[in-house]
């Protein structure tokens, strides 16, 4: 089965050895977001909602460049430097998806990229 790998200016550019998102068949594995602004390339942290927006934003670019959308993910997990977060992120969450919500985990981490406080990645199925 051949990869095709998904690029786009809408979400920030790899900032490592990293694809923004590889498809196989019809599975598109999607690379964690921070948020990133993806024309200035700096953190927007200004709130942890606003942090949290952003890399949904940057997450539902790059399903876009793929031929998706956050509705067609199937598994997403979310990182947090502080799991006092997780509401908002539930919360936050339902401004991008509805029912039937992806299969999810939240794992508690000391540290992530940029200082950022959430990043997200996941898995993205496409219809045939």
């Amino acid at each position: 089965m051949s990869k095709t790998i998904i690029q786009t200016d809408r979400a920030p550019q790899a900032i490592g050895t990293y694809s923004q998102a590889v498809r196989c068949g019809q599975t598109v594995y999607l690379s964690g977001q921070i948020a990133l602004d993806p024309q200035k390339m700096t953190m927007v942290d200004e709130t942890i909602e606003a942090e949290i927006r952003q890399v949904l934003q940057n997450l539902s670019a790059v399903c876009a460049a793929a031929g998706g959308s956050l509705a067609d993910v199937v598994k997403l997990q979310v990182y947090l430097t502080d799991l006092s977060h997780f509401s908002t992120v539930n919360a936050v969450m339902t401004e991008f998806l509805q029912a039937p919500y992806p299969a999810r985990a939240a794992i508690g981490v000391a540290a992530l990229p940029r200082g950022a406080r959430v990043e997200m990645d996941g898995v993205m199925v496409l219809a045939d």
